[in-house]
């Protein structure tokens, strides 16, 4: 049980794009916190600090990366790589896809998950250092912006969230810019206690989401 809590601190200590979006540097460490924790765990007569201590080391050793990679560019090039132009103002580049060890069949899947079905659309696409792909379309291909089309969008704000699965964050009610009274009156209208609510959320316009725990909003 330490050893799982050890863990989770480290990845939460080397951030949310170990989670994700991992570089190369990030998922060798990864692979070896996770190998080196399950060996005291498969063998209970090894000591525990024995899979303590490399982990921390290892856990030190790639914060120090961190900073360094942050600070040099040749030594982020060589940990991390670089993005690779895969398809150049319209034109794909072979060589790119061979140096990459990536076909065409990865590439056209990568693009419909992108939901783009025809490469001719494409202008860039540009294979990040993830291993993500970023596709950028020729500009007569892309869905007309509201400026663009003269319309004038209506105003949006991030909902915040107020009640969930029960439980009322007196935090995000501030907020907010709400109070009890507000909350009260918003529940009254839904014949619904805190305990009855399943998600109860309010933007910046005052638009209420209420969907109560039967499942009817």
């Amino acid at each position: 049980m330490l050893l799982y809590l050890v863990l989770i601190f480290c990845v939460r200590l080397m951030g949310k794009r170990q989670i994700g979006e991992m570089e190369p540097l990030e998922f060798v460490v990864t692979m070896l916190l996770a190998n080196l924790a399950a060996i005291p765990m498969q063998d209970g007569a090894i000591p525990l600090y024995s899979g303590l201590v490399p982990i921390l080391t290892i856990l030190g050793g790639e914060l120090v990366l961190s900073g360094l990679i942050l600070k040099s560019v040749a030594l982020r090039r060589f940990l991390c790589g670089r993005p690779v132009i895969l398809i150049d103002n319209g034109k794909l580049d072979r060589a790119a896809l061979r140096r990459t060890r990536l076909s065409l069949d990865e590439l056209t899947g990568q693009l419909r998950e992108k939901d783009v079905l025809d490469i001719a659309t494409v202008q860039y696409a540009i294979l990040e250092t993830n291993g993500h792909l970023s596709v950028f379309p020729y500009p007569a291909e892309k869905p007309a912006a509201a400026k663009e089309a003269g319309i004038r969008p209506k105003p949006q704000s991030l909902p915040v969230t107020i009640i969930s699965d029960g439980y009322v964050s007196r935090e995000n009610l501030r907020r907010a810019g709400k109070d009890e009274a507000w909350l009260h009156r918003i529940l009254s209208q839904h014949g619904a206690a805190p305990r009855d609510t399943l998600f109860l959320t309010v933007d910046g316009q005052d638009r209420v989401f209420f969907l109560g725990k039967d499942g009817n909003p």
